[in-house]
């Protein structure tokens, strides 16, 4: 993204959530998310609409265009306009009459019991009863006639009683344009629901991490598994934000979004939600099975076997295993604990994994080293059998909702060489990036580009069959070598301290240089807690020595 479009996003964010704020006093905090996030909604979808009814008027009359109506189509246009099929072609979605955004912004403000007249193809009046009463109508209109969001959208503003407060935000997010730049409806409207979603996350705390998985670590995983074709799944997916990357992965790649075929399931059915409205504000095409449900008891894909798997789970979740059976198809390397469902996260994933599938999980460094309630024989077996491609340890402090500190762990069926890496069998890459990042305010740490570069570089190069070994970061080691550190999985067991550069001053002078500097911040500290004792002493507080 070119600079000025990006300063443009990052002015647009913090408008936008100034004025969205202003809800606070007028909201309780567990709705203030779902307020804001289904306007940001239905902009989208009338700006997606719009752009695409401007692209058709264009074209109608276009003599060269193959949907040229001719000189004479007077109303015809018009009626073209309101044909279903020009829009779905595009994987637009249809929008009503009612839930255009044009008309909900002209009529936000008029008088109860007030007949508007909406078109829509044919003319009908519409008896106004509030504005949260039209929007609740207009995303009734807008699931209606869109199959695909059937149960998703959160029809509540008239419950929410915030009558006063939304003319004014509809005002503002009238504001935001479709086009800016190279920058579309869906790349600005996206941008904005994700830097929403972020904010909330941070504002909810530990519950936002249900639905929230920081964006650089995102990048990460999807730079590193390069989900270029496919299928792929995430068995407990938030709001969608691995596929939101993938999406923009493949766009990025000269691809387009259709070669991805996007699996998701979610057992929360508000993030349920918000992960549907995720992927239909950028036009994706997804199944999260019909219903929000446990990943465990009620698999929504149980046939499915994904290319590419990325997951987030709940660490280190205690109460998952009631209604599964020790007996169950995917416990392959061992029954998971009932007191840790993290080798029950991996066991899943890789059961859902193709032939020649690659997949990541998020879990908390303890998976890479506890022996606990069979773990270590889940870990041992998991490594026998040689599916753990690469581990990357994380910093701490780069989640919102937890300081446990995590890892990821890179599992594939297939080390063979294809599609220009080289065989690999029998070897993992052990990468240890807990000093890489910074720190982006007081509590929560962030990656650079740069240090999502190096880390994904480092394993494709390893995958070229490149010598990749660095000191203190990254070391390839085989299967010998994990066996002997009884198949613990810590990076920082396999890629030693890193190596220090040599100043050239020799030991016994910097041991000098470095005792006389101690001798004489020892003495300053002597002089000021002596001065200190003698202040206060002046102002009545005498202090007893030391000792």
């Amino acid at each position: 993204m070119k600079p000025e479009e990006q300063q443009f996003l990052n002015d647009l964010d913090k408008r936008l959530w100034n004025a969205a704020d202003r809800l606070r006093s007028n909201v309780n905090p567990s709705d203030y998310m779902h307020v804001v996030l289904g306007l940001v909604f239905l902009k989208y979808v009338s700006d997606a609409f719009k752009e695409r009814r401007t692209e058709l008027q264009a074209a109608f009359a276009d003599p060269a265009h193959d949907y040229y109506l001719g000189p004479d189509a007077g109303e015809m246009v018009e009626q073209e306009l309101e044909a279903r099929d020009y829009y779905l072609e595009k994987n637009i979605f249809w929008v009503p009459a009612l839930a255009r955004w044009d008309f909900l912004r002209v009529n936000a403000k008029v008088a109860n019991g007030t007949k508007l007249l909406v078109k829509n193809g044919k003319t009908f009046e519409y008896d106004f009863k509030g504005i949260g009463r039209l929007l609740d109508d207009a995303l009734e209109a807008v699931e209606k006639d869109n199959p695909k969001l059937k149960n998703v959208l959160d029809k509540s503003y008239a419950r929410w009683r915030v009558d006063d407060a939304l003319p004014g935000l509809i005002d503002e997010f009238s504001k935001v344009p479709f086009h800016h730049g190279s920058l579309r409806a869906k790349d600005i409207l996206g941008h904005i629901y994700e830097y929403f979603l972020g904010e909330f996350s941070i504002a909810a705390g530990k519950r936002g991490g249900e639905f929230y998985t920081p964006k650089s670590i995102v990048t990460l995983i999807v730079q590193m598994l390069e989900p270029f074709q496919g299928r792929v799944y995430d068995p407990c997916c938030g709001s969608g934000g691995f596929f939101v990357q993938s999406e923009r992965f493949v766009e990025e790649h000269g691809g387009k979004v259709g070669q991805l075929s996007v699996y998701g399931q979610e057992a929360n059915p508000t993030t349920w939600r918000l992960a549907s409205m995720n992927m239909a504000i950028r036009g994706m095409d997804f199944d999260f099975g019909k219903e929000p449900a446990s990943t465990y008891t009620r698999p929504q894909h149980p046939d499915l076997r994904a290319d590419f798997i990325m997951a987030n789970p709940p660490f280190n979740m205690k109460a998952w295993k009631d209604g599964v059976k020790d007996d169950d198809v995917r416990w392959k390397y061992g029954v998971p604990p009932e007191g840790n469902a993290n080798f029950a996260w991996m066991q899943h994933m890789i059961h859902h994994l193709a032939p020649h599938g690659s997949m990541a999980l998020l879990l908390a460094n303890g998976s890479m080293s506890s022996n606990t309630n069979n773990e270590g024989e889940i870990r041992k077996a998991i490594v026998e059998a040689d599916l753990v491609e690469c581990m990357v340890a994380l910093p701490g402090q780069l989640f919102t909702n937890t300081q446990i500190p995590a890892c990821i762990w890179f599992l594939t069926r297939s080390k063979a060489a294809r599609n220009g890496w080289q065989e690999r069998k029998g070897q993992t890459l052990f990468i240890d990036a807990r000093n890489l990042g910074y720190m982006r305010d007081r509590v929560l740490r962030d990656f650079k580009p740069e240090d999502v570069a190096k880390v994904a570089d480092t394993f494709h190069r390893w995958k070229r069959g490149e010598a990749v070994d660095e000191p203190g970061f990254a070391k390839a080691a085989t299967l010998e070598d994990i066996r002997k550190h009884d198949h613990v999985l810590t990076p920082g067991r396999y890629v030693g301290a890193a190596v220090q550069e040599d100043d050239g001053e020799p030991f016994e002078q910097k041991m000098a240089r470095l005792t006389a500097t101690l001798s004489n911040q020892l003495a300053e500290s002597a002089r000021l807690e002596a001065a200190i004792r003698k202040n206060l002493a002046g102002l009545g507080y005498p202090l007893k020595e030391p000792g």
